[in-house]
């Protein structure tokens, strides 16, 4: 029930979380022109020592986080609007008497039994007991693999990581990939640190393994007990593990081997039936990271099933807990996301309703969204935007003085061979196979897995639809897909301070021209320069370029790695060298297409800013967010992104038109020589 993106997945996604700001409907006309937040710059701090507090500072000091929150800013402030219209929508629905097995009947009735509290209240874990009847069957390994297997059919994933994507070197078919799983600490480093702040979110977990075997029946020294056995076989798992930054590498994650190989070299797996158990029929598959899987076998062998049948209960009723009575719900809240996020208060139950169907068919309410709250005028600008940034980027290219020409031949090939989606699909998701019963909540959420399951292992090694979307419509984020070679915005992202139609071209490039610029670049960072034009991991660099663009990036690693998040706490430099390498190419390209137009290359002021301020400002406002300490340590530990104030510093401190703008000289805080400044794309 618990749907995650696998570490492995190489979509560079833009974590914004900015959601809908716009409320009219594509027949209404907006209601006022956006524009800067002028009673957030604080103009107290000089821009040359902290833009990102000059923009925000006097939002940001006065800024508090809700108790149902794990932070503040403008994602929250957007997400708020967003949400407001999808209840409309949802509420509408559920109250409507819609044509059965419409998109309308599914959502409606779906939003009424994830609210119907009453009856979930009465089951308590009443529904998941037949799953657990079929752990208590369980007798050996070969037992364990076909219990695994049937979870994977409602999507419930258990010791294997399974997903299905383009092949990385055969980028038009599907492939199914294998990747390392079973931990449920955020990562493998959790169980091997041994600072304060870590082993408060080990001794979470541990707590939270105990509440779910006591709520199922267990007494605390015998759930204490079982929760020793949990802990101990996931540790040992974990050390089979890569971390994050060996996972960023996706040569090293592409290990192709037969069917008959795996079957030789793990037979208690047993990966010939398993898969036939799984209904995947493939004679090859990729194997992301194989010492996990050799360590899963061994631990398979060695492990008495007993072990494995506690482990296996505990991680069955962590994957569905939050869909049970209130003491299940409020024991999953009390690990994700008050220890691991710092959030007080739980979120409002329609709210949480709300997430869970746009997980399991957001594209019918992202249909619904997009009819009544996205205008065409702004997927129209969007696309101008994009193609002219496109314009900005290949001039950029042209200029480099690292790269020869070859290499700059294949990159502008690859730059106007994107695949660029905007707003919402083509075509939509077929949800027919769904049977939705608004009194049954918990079968709901069965029947929305097993249709999900069924879609993604009915495409394995079948030509790749290049019109399918990884994002619903009402997602406020982006992402680049290095296998389909595509940038991908939907509608969620598109509206105020990102983006808004009626807004002036400072603001929008300043905005959404930096997003489309990074995710442009992602194409050209540390992992999406090792896809070429057609989305395949193939080498089509010139030897010494590559080397060159390599130094680049240690140059990038080094200034991020210098960042002091909490403490004593750095950015990561290694782990978000994608993302910043993005960043810095982002500000980069958008200002240039700023330039491009009639009032990029104007110097009339608004607000008393010219529009170059303007556009730096826009882009710095957008970044506006504040987190809880327990938020941004789990970011620094697992998220391939920096903090915001980083996203915001780290460029402009990189960008000459920046410090003309402001006037930013030797001795101000952000001041970087500019024969030192870091500049790759």
């Amino acid at each position: 029930m618990k749907k995650t993106l696998p570490l492995i997945l190489i979509i560079a996604l833009l974590l914004f979380g900015l959601q809908e700001c716009r409320t009219s409907s594509n027949n209404e006309k907006p209601d006022t022109r956006k524009t800067l937040s002028l009673q957030n710059i604080d103009s107290s701090v000089k821009p040359g020592d902290n833009f990102f507090l000059y923009a925000n500072g006097k939002w940001y000091d006065t800024a508090t986080i809700l108790p149902t929150e794990s932070r503040s800013g403008a994602r929250l402030e957007m997400d708020y609007r967003t949400k407001a219209n999808i209840k409309r929508i949802l509420e509408e629905a559920s109250s409507s008497n819609n044509p059965k097995g419409s998109i309308e009947q599914k959502i409606g009735d779906l939003y009424a039994s994830g609210m119907d509290s009453a009856t979930i209240e009465n089951l308590e874990y009443e529904p998941v007991k037949p799953f657990l009847q079929h752990i208590d069957s369980i007798k050996n390994a070969e037992d364990i693999m076909k219990f695994v297997a049937d979870q994977w059919s409602y999507y419930n994933p258990l010791i294997i990581g399974q997903f299905v994507t383009p092949d990385d070197k055969n980028s038009t078919r599907n492939f199914v990939v294998y990747y390392q799983s079973g931990l449920g600490l955020p990562d493998r480093d959790y169980y091997f640190k041994n600072d304060p702040a870590t082993l408060a979110v080990v001794k979470a977990y541990q707590s939270y393994i105990i509440r779910l075997f006591i709520l199922t029946g267990d007494d605390s020294a015998t759930s204490a007990k079982k929760m020793n056995t949990v802990y101990s076989l996931e540790k040992q798992m974990a050390s089979s593990h890569r971390t994050n930054v060996e996972l960023r590498d996706p040569q090293k994650n592409y290990n192709k081997i037969s069917v008959s190989d795996a079957n030789k070299k793990m037979p208690v797996i047993g990966w010939k039936d398993f898969l036939v158990d799984l209904h995947v029929k493939t004679d090859s598959f990729n194997l992301a990271q194989p010492e996990y899987y050799t360590k899963l076998n061994e631990l398979l062998n060695t492990i008495p099933i007993a072990s494995w049948k506690v482990y296996l209960r505990f991680h069955l009723l962590d994957d569905v807990s939050s869909s049970l009575s209130n003491d299940f719900v409020q024991a999953d809240f009390n690990y994700y996301n008050q220890a691991l996020n710092g959030q007080k208060k739980i979120k409002e139950r329609w709210e949480r309703v709300y997430g869970v169907i746009d997980a399991n068919i957001g594209e019918g309410l992202g249909q619904l969204y997009v009819n009544k709250y996205f205008s065409e005028d702004a997927k129209k600008r969007i696309q101008e935007l994009v193609n002219n940034l496109q314009k900005a980027f290949e001039a950029r290219i042209d200029k480099l003085d690292w790269m020869s020409d070859s290499t700059k031949k294949k990159a502008k090939e690859k730059l106007y061979t994107f695949h660029k989606k905007v707003g919402y699909p083509d075509k939509w998701r077929d949800y027919s196979n769904i049977t939705i019963d608004r009194h049954n909540y918990f079968n709901d959420l069965m029947s929305c897995g097993k249709n999900e399951y069924d879609y993604e292992v009915n495409k394995i090694g079948k030509p790749v639809d290049p019109a399918e979307w990884g994002m619903t419509p009402p997602t406020n984020n982006a992402y680049y897909n290095p296998t389909g070679n595509e940038i991908v915005f939907p509608a969620g992202i598109l509206q105020f301070p990102m983006f808004d139609a009626e807004a002036d071209d400072a603001m929008n490039y300043g905005g959404i021209g930096m997003v489309i610029g990074h995710e442009m670049t992602h194409g050209f960072d540390d992992q999406g320069a090792q896809y070429d034009k057609n989305g395949n991991l193939k080498d089509w660099w010139m030897k010494e370029d590559y080397e060159k663009f390599k130094a680049k990036g240690e140059q990038v690693i080094k200034l991020y790695d210098s960042f002091t998040v909490l403490d004593s706490l750095h950015v990561n430099g290694r782990l978000t060298q994608g993302e910043n390498t993005a960043d810095l190419g982002g500000i980069a390209i958008a200002y240039d297409a700023f330039k491009l137009t009639k009032e990029g290359k104007d110097t009339s002021r608004i607000d008393g800013f010219t529009p170059d301020q303007r556009f730096f400002l826009s882009f710095a406002q957008s970044w506006r967010r504040k987190v809880t300490d327990a938020s941004l340590r789990q970011q620094v530990a697992t998220d391939p992104h920096s903090p915001s104030i980083y996203r915001v510093l780290a460029p402009l401190m990189n960008f000459t038109p920046f410090y003309t703008a402001f006037n930013v000289k030797e001795g101000d805080k952000m001041f970087v020589p500019e024969d030192k400044r870091i500049n790759i794309w």
